[in-house]
């Protein structure tokens, strides 16, 4: 059976169902007597009325030393000791209430008590006070519970338990009362007397569960706050999302220069390779070696002469060079394009390294 179940069979009065209304007032009083009984049988109204009444007969007592005596004026002068405008009630309103159902308290601390040597888990209930406040410790079926109207709900006392949890109300300063008689048959004593309840977490105190609900809201706020500043979840998964595009975009630039890397020293081994061959195959063309320098030099050339030929309108040709090198550019330039001469300077540097390959070889 599950704790939720009991919460609604012991708490009948709903002005004292902690996880449901707080506790109003100072009304405990109240609160402790109908949990006793398992009902609403008392109304603030006829708690007061008890209260006025045992007033008026303390006034009578008082009055028997005469109206005129100090004493009595100073009475009359005094608040009552019996109720207040918060809502608390006394011990005699208390003990007065429950001499309507037959039921007696006796304090559990008293030397009267102490002598009878009674077990507490013998006992059905107990009452408690500690200052203005008031609840109620009862047997339900086979089994203790604290219904303590300050709690969110019932709380499980077991046997062996009951005795140290008295005595710790005591340490602190509570007064104890054993309620004796028999009280009324309640529909949670019946349900109880059949089944046992295990309960899984324990009640907490009404302030401290408002609090965690404050708290809760408060990081509910925050929450919605964030997600509305990124205009919600969807804007989180586009920052994600376009984060990961970047980083895709970053390798492919890494990939792109390390490419362009390998291609420029390709084309400076090329250069150097048609360097060489140049001079070796066509010794008579040029009294010494081609650099690469003096290569890029007449490529330059051979494009500048590129542009100026179509600049200029038909009919004027442009001066070709006379040197034998720019013959030679030129007739590079008409038989290959600039994407085919590219293609051959990386095929020329390939021969050139497998032909450095096989002379070291043979060295």
């Amino acid at each position: 059976m599950q704790a939720t179940l009991v919460r609604a069979l012991v708490l009948e009065d709903p002005t004292c169902r902690g996880a449901t209304k707080p506790q109003e007032g100072s009304l405990c009083a109240q609160h402790c007597l109908n949990n006793l009984l398992q009902g609403e049988y008392f109304s603030p109204v006829e708690l007061s009325s008890i209260a006025h009444q045992l007033d008026e007969e303390e006034r009578m007592r008082m009055a028997e030393g005469g109206v005129t005596s100090e004493d009595y004026r100073t009475f009359l002068q005094q608040p009552s000791g019996n109720m207040d405008d918060s809502g608390f009630f006394s011990i005699q309103v208390i003990s007065n209430a429950l001499k309507v159902w037959g039921l007696e308290l006796i304090l559990f601390n008293s030397p009267e008590y102490q002598r009878l040597r009674i077990d507490p888990i013998n006992e059905r209930s107990f009452i408690c006070n500690y200052k203005e406040h008031w609840f109620t410790v009862r047997k339900l079926g086979k089994q203790w519970f604290n219904l303590n109207s300050l709690l969110t709900g019932p709380e499980l006392i077991s046997d062996t338990y009951l005795a140290l949890f008295l005595a710790q109300l005591q340490q602190e300063g509570y007064s104890i009362f054993v309620v004796k008689g028999d009280l009324p048959d309640c529909e949670a004593d019946q349900l109880l007397q059949m089944v046992r309840v295990q309960q899984m977490h324990r009640p907490k105190l009404i302030g401290e569960e408002l609090a965690q609900l404050k708290e809760q809201r408060v990081q509910k706020t925050d929450l919605e706050h964030v997600l509305e500043a990124h205009d919600g979840s969807g804007m989180l998964d586009a920052d994600e999302e376009d984060l990961q595009r970047a980083l895709a975009l970053s390798r492919q630039e890494i990939d792109l220069e390390d490419e362009e890397a390998d291609l420029r020293r390709a084309i400076q081994l090329s250069m150097q390779g048609t360097s060489r061959n140049i001079c070796q195959d066509s010794p008579q063309t040029s009294g010494t070696h081609l650099t690469s320098e003096e290569l890029r030099k007449r490529r330059e050339a051979y494009f500048e002469k590129q542009q100026q030929q179509q600049q200029d309108p038909p009919g004027h040709p442009c001066e070709k060079p006379n040197t034998s090198s720019g013959a030679l550019d030129s007739d590079l330039g008409d038989a290959m394009s600039e994407e085919d001469m590219l293609q051959a300077a990386v095929t020329m540097s390939l021969e050139t390294v497998r032909s450095n390959f096989k002379t070291e070889g043979k060295k």
